[in-house]
């Protein structure tokens, strides 16, 4: 029988698409079809059962739709190697160039008054926030390029940008394993990686995700990446963060609010000190999400300490685990976080914080949520997700002797919201912030977002 004609007879023979029974004995059928044929007829006739392999995968994608439903499966969630699904568009591609991105605009109403009761100042805002454009390029099936230009606040001529938030060449060794190089992002936590609208609760991004693992945080870098069975993994040598700062293209550095004025960006970055990245995840059923990562690295970028006349080594130390399931109309994710700075007297005196303004020699941060999508169980192809996040954070949690911590800077956030997909790639957020502070200055807030992906 022809090879042509033994794959029509396998799918002719299937009950019809929708049937989770038939779509299982299908995907049987075919798995044994294939294994017969490799043992009969070796590399002979490869590209033959290369087909048949193509329909296996597009059956169990099926299968696990029908399974688990769209909320993992949709192409809103179809990532590739840490990246989010618009990002990895070009791996998705036979040849030739990739094009995606994603947007976001946020409209922000503060409270008149903080926790105790005094004027809170702010006003009120909306903000196009983030326009993205994704450019790839696939050479073959082992060398591509991808990067991603980012526009925000809409006009440079107030407070927007461009930036290039990365932009990388992959090197594919073998089935599995990888070499990439370029400006990279770094791979810690969920959002600094997978940040597009739709695929996370939230008008804004967890705060812990900002100011301990500084989401975007992206530099200059190469490594490792792969996926191994159930376990996904990319190493990274990585120039390290510049605590300092300074005028000119430098970086504001350190401060008590956390690490994100360290990171270089990839723009003229000192490279007198190093970093390394390693993040694990082990991808189990569909729909679940357990890993860790740790960075560890200098930041003093060989600036002199004013009090002994020695090198800053300001080593700094993040490490952070998360875990996601999302699956039956359900979405949960936690995450902790713990960053560990050394020589912060000497950071500190570099420059010129006193008192409660220290940088924390020790932040910590973690937060916990849930949604479900209550449109779960009926014919609509929308997505209705009420749900709730609790974080707590602390960027002072420890400081030198001889200086205090800002009690402002020990916070907790209570986010009450609700999404809406009205298809996988746009989404429509609405939710509240009660926000918390041991200086009791916080300031709740309604955020309105609308986002999108493509």
């Amino acid at each position: 029988m022809g090879f042509g004609v033994l794959l029509a007879s396998l799918l002719l023979a299937a009950p019809a698409a929708g049937q989770e029974r038939g779509l299982e004995q299908r995907l049987r059928e075919l798995e044994r079809r294939v294994e017969v044929l490799r043992s009969q007829l070796a590399s002979r006739d490869s590209a033959d059962i290369a087909l048949l392999r193509l329909q296996i995968e597009a059956i169990t994608r099926e299968l696990e739709e029908l399974r688990l439903g769209r909320d993992v499966v949709v192409e809103a969630d179809s990532g590739a190697f840490g990246l989010g699904p618009a990002a990895a568009k070009v791996y998705r591609v036979r040849q030739g160039v990739s094009i995606g991105g994603y947007g976001e605009a946020l409209y922000e109403n503060f409270s008149s008054e903080r926790e105790d009761g005094t004027s809170s100042g702010k006003q009120d805002q909306i903000d196009a926030l983030r326009a993205i454009v994704y450019v790839g390029y696939k050479f073959s099936d082992q060398f591509l390029f991808n990067s991603e230009v980012e526009f925000e606040h809409a006009s440079t001529s107030q407070s927007g940008s461009v930036s290039l938030e990365f932009a990388y060449l992959d090197y594919v060794i073998s089935d599995g394993v990888g070499v990439r190089g370029g400006l990279l992002l770094i791979p810690m936590g969920f959002v600094n990686e997978l940040h597009e609208p739709p695929t996370f609760l939230g008008s804004r991004r967890p705060e812990t995700e900002t100011a301990i693992v500084p989401s975007t945080w992206r530099e200059n870098g190469v490594g490792l990446f792969g996926e191994l069975g159930s376990l996904a993994w990319r190493a990274y040598l990585i120039n390290g963060f510049d605590a300092v700062g300074g005028s000119g293209s430098r970086p504001s550095g350190f401060s008590a609010a956390g690490l994100r004025g360290g990171r270089q960006k990839g723009s003229k970055a000192i490279a007198e000190d190093f970093a390394g990245v390693l993040r694990l995840d082990y991808v189990g059923p569909p729909g679940l999400l357990v890993g860790a990562s740790a960075y560890l690295g200098g930041s003093g970028q060989a600036e002199m300490s004013p009090l002994d006349g020695e090198t800053i080594g300001a080593s700094t130390f993040i490490w952070e685990g998360h875990a996601e399931y999302r699956a039956h109309g359900v979405n949960l994710r936690g995450l902790v976080a713990v960053a560990n700075v050394s020589d912060v007297e000497a950071l500190n005196a570099a420059k010129g914080l006193t008192g409660d303004s220290s940088i924390g020699e020790r932040l910590l941060g973690w937060y916990v949520q849930g949604g479900y999508d209550v449109l779960h169980r009926s014919r609509s192809t929308h997505q209705l997700v009420p749900f709730l996040r609790y974080e707590r954070l602390d960027t002072q949690n420890r400081v030198p002797a001889g200086f205090s911590a800002d009690p402002a800077n020990d916070r907790d956030i209570l986010t009450l919201g609700l999404a809406w997909l009205p298809i996988g790639n746009v989404v429509v957020k609405a939710d509240y912030q009660i926000v918390g502070n041991r200086a009791e200055t916080g300031v709740n807030q309604l955020n309105l977002l609308l986002g999108y992906l493509f």
